[in-house]
């Protein structure tokens, strides 16, 4: 391999959009939140096509297989050509309803919810934001 056509996971994680910037990508591969086969890697780890990473960005889980190298941040459609999203669907639609939740509001002028209003509002929503 020659020396342009290494690049560092950092710089191709921040190139294909995943971080705003390359000190945010650098950090997640620091605080283990980019893996490469279950295991932690290093911001300075050399990026291969075929590779798959797990990347964790707060709340949301992405698997990325490498398809080409991006050594420099294009615009999103071009850069969504460089990986492909593996993530389960189930992932991508419990992250996205999470923020999706039914807007309850109560009629103006009718005060505050009494204690009774307030346990009809939690049976409606069921624990929709409790974990498993």
């Amino acid at each position: 391999m020659t020396e342009t056509e290494k690049l560092r996971i950092d710089k191709y994680l921040w190139a294909i959009r995943l971080f705003k910037t390359r000190s945010l990508a650098t950090d997640a591969c620091k605080a283990g939140r980019v893996k490469l086969n279950g295991q932690n890697i290093k911001p300075s780890a050399i990026v291969k096509v075929g590779d798959v990473y797990q990347v964790s960005k707060g709340i949301e889980k992405k698997i990325i297989e490498v398809v080409e190298l991006s050594y420099n941040r294009t615009d999103s459609p071009t850069a969504l050509t460089k990986y492909n999203d593996l993530t389960p669907v189930e992932e991508t639609h419990a992250f996205k309803s999470m923020f999706h939740a039914p807007g309850l509001k109560r009629d103006r002028g009718t005060g505050r919810p009494t204690k009774k209003d307030r346990r009809e509002t939690d049976d409606l929503l069921g624990g929709m934001f409790e974990e498993d």
